[in-house]
Formats: structure tokens, C-alpha cells, sequence
């Protein structure tokens, strides 16, 4: 196992990065403090994980509550987010109980919203399932649900107490949600760091077949890059963590024009990364062969870099 530490001043915590997390109750034990654990996943996620997150938790002696949402980006709403309070509110949970989320970006998301607001604020770990949760949208405590009229509109900076990383569930993943995950990643490098970029380049035929050894080291390098992001600019106020937006303004403008869940969220963002790239390149800042490396990391590792 490997652990990067995100170094807030006032409330640091672990990433723990390895296989067989989910299962994992001594991995838990430290972060679950209540006599009550609430467990947020979603419909396809829930036969595959959630019997391994019920026997650990059963491990520990705590109460369960389950609430399982519907799949998808179409599913990050106000209604999916009353659903858990309902759920919490019937089991009678208190500010004691905590939140563990299992699965993607999705549920990460609402499950940290609701554990930002849920009595005014409770403890929650991220359990992220997918490769794109678990080297971005797990790490930085930026919760939210969708609007109609914008992504990621409502919500709060709200930090978990831990992110536990199972490397063993990406084996599960398809395609076009391994992928989604890579976008981010090849965003990290492009933002601050030339030398990984030029790792991520030659270490594409590995990246493609999954490969264990070299999967766990990026995913690290990645969580480590935006740790040291969200350590200087917890809450976007500097400028220095609106630098890990490249790629967003354009994604989430294609995710809100052609539905949620229509692209995935890599595939927007690795679009709008060449979006910007060519943008870049059209203001004098960019040389035509960056642009043409961009497009060709993104196009080796089978993500879309071009408009539908």
C-alpha cells in the first residue's frame, strides 16, 4: 500500500492507495468513530462491493445503513441527494454516523454533499471504484450535485477524513470508464509536471493493459500532484487550484449542452484540453506540434479530441 498525505493545516488526511481496500476493516477502523455507518453507492456498483464494505463494517460492530442510487451522471441531483437524508433521517443517524462513499466521481460527490450538510456537517471517507475517482474527483473535498442549467452549481468544499484507494476494482472497469479516468491524470501532467507527461507518453501500452505496477505508481504521482495543489489553495481562492480546471470550461459545456452521461466526464475534459490547446495555440502561447502532442497522448490512450 501506498499513502500521499494532504497536508491541510487544519485537518490533514490520508490517500491509501492499494488492493483489496474495500474489504479492508482495519484499512476503515481508524476513520469510523459512530455507532452508525452509512453507505452510499449505486445500482451497478452495489453486487460487486458493497457485501465487502458490509463485512467490514459488520467487522467493526457498527450499525448499517444502505442507500443505493440509480447509475449515472443523470443521478448527481437534489433528488438522489434527498435520498440519502431520507434514509439517514429514518435510521435516526446522528452527527457521529459516518458517511462512506463506494464507487465513481458520481457518488463521491453527492455523498460528500450530503455529508457537508447533513446536521450541519459528519464525518465521511471516500471509497472511489473508478480510475478517474480515484486520482481526481476523490481528492480536494470539492462536493456538489448538477443543475439543469450547469454542472457542479451547488455544493461545498468539504474534506473526507480519509480516501481509501482500491486498486483491485479497476480490473472491473470498462473501457470507456478506465479511459475517463486516464483524461485526468494526462490533465495533471499537462498542468505541472513535463517530465510525467513524458512518462505517461511512453508508458502508453502499459497504461492501456492495466498494468499493476505501473497503474499504482501514476495513480500516486497524480494524487500527490493535486494534493500539493489543494495544500496551497484549498478553496480556489488564489488562482493556483483554478489551474486544475484546464480542460473544464469547454467539458462541462459539452457534458450541460448534450445531456449528462451522454460523454463521460474524461472524455469531455480530454476534449476540452485540446480545445484549449488549440485556443492556446491560436493566441501565440501554444506551437502547433504541442497541440498535435495533445491530441496524440489523448487519441493513444482512446479519448476523443474533437467536438461530436
Amino acid at each position: 500500500m501506498q499513502t500521499v498525505q494532504v497536508n491541510l493545516a487544519d485537518r490533514p488526511y490520508p490517500i491509501h492507495i492499494g488492493p483489496t481496500l474495500l474489504g479492508d476493516a482495519d484499512a476503515l477502523r481508524p476513520f469510523v468513530h459512530g455507532t452508525v455507518v452509512t453507505v452510499v453507492t449505486n445500482a451497478t456498483l452495489a453486487p460487486m462491493f458493497l457485501p465487502r464494505v458490509r463485512a467490514a463494517v459488520t467487522t467493526l460492530g457498527k450499525q448499517l445503513v444502505e442507500v443505493v442510487l440509480p447509475d449515472g451522471e443523470a443521478y448527481k441531483t437534489a433528488d438522489s441527494l434527498d435520498a440519502i437524508y431520507t434514509a439517514m433521517l429514518d435510521a435516526k443517524c446522528d452527527r457521529k454516523t459516518t458517511i462512506l462513499a463506494v464507487g465513481g466521481g458520481v457518488i463521491g460527490d453527492v455523498a460528500g454533499f450530503a455529508a457537508a450538510t447533513y446536521q450541519r456537517g459528519i464525518p465521511f471517507v471516500q471509497l472511489p471504484t473508478t480510475l478517474l475517482a480515484q486520482v481526481d474527483s476523490s481528492v480536494g473535498g470539492k462536493t456538489a450535485i448538477n443543475h439543469p442549467l450547469g454542472k457542479n452549481m451547488i455544493g461545498a468544499f468539504y474534506q473526507p477524513l480519509a480516501v481509501l484507494s482500491d486498486t483491485a476494482a479497476l480490473k472491473s472497469l470498462p473501457p470507456r470508464e478506465y479511459a475517463s479516468g486516464l483524461a485526468e491524470i494526462i490533465k495533471h501532467a499537462l498542468i505541472f509536471d513535463a517530465p510525467h507527461l513524458a512518462e505517461l507518453e511512453r508508458d502508453v501500452e502499459a497504461l492501456n493493459a492495466r498494468d499493476d505496477a505501473v497503474l499504482a505508481r501514476v495513480i500516486a504521482h497524480s494524487c500527490r500532484i493535486k494534493a500539493d495543489v489543494v495544500k496551497r489553495d484549498e478553496r480556489e481562492t488564489l488562482g493556483i487550484r483554478a489551474l486544475l480546471n484546464l480542460g473544464h470550461t469547454f467539458g462541462h459545456a459539452i457534458e450541460t449542452e448534450m445531456g449528462y452521461g451522454v460523454w463521460l466526464h474524461g472524455e469531455a475534459v480530454a476534449t476540452g484540453c485540446v480545445l484549449a490547446a488549440e485556443l492556446s495555440a491560436q493566441l501565440g502561447h501554444l506551437q502547433a506540434d504541442d497541440v498535435a502532442r495533445v491530441k496524440r497522448l489523448f487519441t493513444a490512450v482512446n479519448l476523443p479530441v474533437a467536438l461530436p
